[in-house]
């Protein structure tokens, strides 16, 4: 068999394929021959949309530095505590056993899930918080890592050139939003660049801006974000003594459970039993009145509201988690301040040089120093931001 007639045989398939889901996704999921991508590409491959957007986030070099960045917990010597890395793995496991009992794109839930954190900066939440102080500081916009993760894959990876990935996977990427607590969520559909531009823009003027994903799948990873990191979370508290589990909240323990996989299960099962979304074969795709939504019964969301509080006051908010917090944020005023100066030409330290994000010049323009230390420093891992703030005569913590 020729190369040709073996490439020809492959895009056989890809047809199939895409006319399978058709038949066997439900009515309201995203089929993959709806990718639609901001830039034409001559090249045709014979990977569907999503599974390639899966690919390109797998193949970036900012979900490599995923390997290195906190999750809750930062600078603990202990090898069973939750990296970045491991959640937004959970997150698409989660995610696509939901898709697959309700009949959507797993594809796509896959991207998107993978992709959701690839925005975070160094040391999680409060580091998203000390880049944003920053950044106002700046005359920037407030940073907010689902923006960023936006900017890493559609404007500075590859050179600038972005991953050109769907609209649909960015905007499920853009809308994860999973700190914000729903019982349930309905896609706002009719998704195209357009919308998604002012989607990012709109969110980027105000971070309150409530955000909507325009499909099911976006709707499903911003739900399953949640259930992956709220009982594992509490696992981890456990191994570092901050709670016990006979500190969960008795009527959380009745509901969901007090293990982190008792929690997972029931607020899969309860997700999936709750969801309205027509099952395949009914009504036809062109039947555009019911947009379907994905959420849990009112028990279970009271109940999960409830072991959110817990978390937030026993784990996220305890002094204990928080203790390395106030040198890091110095170490982010100190990086910030100095890479202004190195891009100035004003360096205290010449001898010290860093590549300020010299591969995307052209996405830049000579006014926006701040944007490109913003988006140098949020690209960091942990340690790398250690070793930078070190170099530069920081008193930085140490690992326990």
């Amino acid at each position: 068999m020729s190369a040709r007639s073996s490439q020809d045989g492959l895009f056989s398939i890809l047809e199939s394929l895409n006319k399978e889901e058709y038949s066997n996704l439900s009515p309201l999921a995203t089929c993959s021959s709806t990718g639609r991508r901001r830039q034409p590409e001559n090249r045709k491959g014979y990977r569907q949309h999503f599974a390639l957007d899966a690919d390109r986030i797998l193949h970036s070099r900012a979900y490599t530095r995923y390997i290195d960045k906190t999750q809750v917990f930062c600078l603990v010597s202990n090898d069973h505590i939750t990296h970045r890395v491991l959640h937004v793995q959970l997150v698409s496991r989660v995610a696509r056993t939901i898709g697959r009992f309700l009949h959507l794109n797993e594809d796509l839930i896959e991207a998107i899930a993978l992709g959701h954190d690839i925005g975070h900066p160094p040391f999680g939440h409060d580091g998203e918080s000390f880049l944003s102080e920053l950044c106002l500081e700046h005359d920037l916009p407030s940073f907010q890592h689902n923006i960023q993760s936006v900017r890493f894959l559609d404007q500075l990876e590859r050179k600038g050139r972005g991953w050109n990935l769907t609209v649909q996977t960015l905007d499920g990427i853009l809308c994860h939003d999973g700190e914000i607590h729903s019982r349930a969520l309905t896609p706002q559909r009719d998704l195209d660049f357009t919308a998604f531009d002012a989607k990012l823009a709109a969110k980027e003027t105000d971070p309150k801006y409530a955000l909507l994903p325009g499909t099911l799948e976006g709707c499903v990873v911003r739900l399953a974000d949640t259930i992956a990191y709220i009982g594992r979370d509490i696992e981890d508290a456990i191994i570092l003594n901050l709670v016990s589990r006979a500190d969960i909240p008795k009527s959380c323990k009745e509901i969901l459970g007090d293990t982190n996989g008792t929690i997972v299960y029931s607020l899969v099962t309860d997700l999936i039993n709750n969801s309205n979304v027509t099952p395949p074969g009914f009504p036809s795709k062109t039947d555009t009145a019911n947009t379907g939504s994905i959420g849990f019964s009112s028990e279970v969301s009271e109940a999960l509201r409830d072991l959110k509080t817990f978390n937030y006051e026993h784990i996220y908010l305890a002094p204990t988690t928080k203790k390395d917090y106030p040198r890091i944020r110095e170490c982010y005023r100190a990086l910030f301040a100095h890479y202004l100066k190195n891009i100035s030409g004003k360096s205290v330290t010449p001898n010290f040089q860093v590549d300020l994000m010299t591969d995307v010049t052209d996405r830049y323009n000579a006014e926006q120093p701040a944007a490109m230390v913003r988006d140098f420093i949020a690209g960091m891992t942990d340690a790398y931001f250690l070793r930078q703030a070190a170099a530069i005569g920081c008193s930085v913590p140490t690992k326990k």
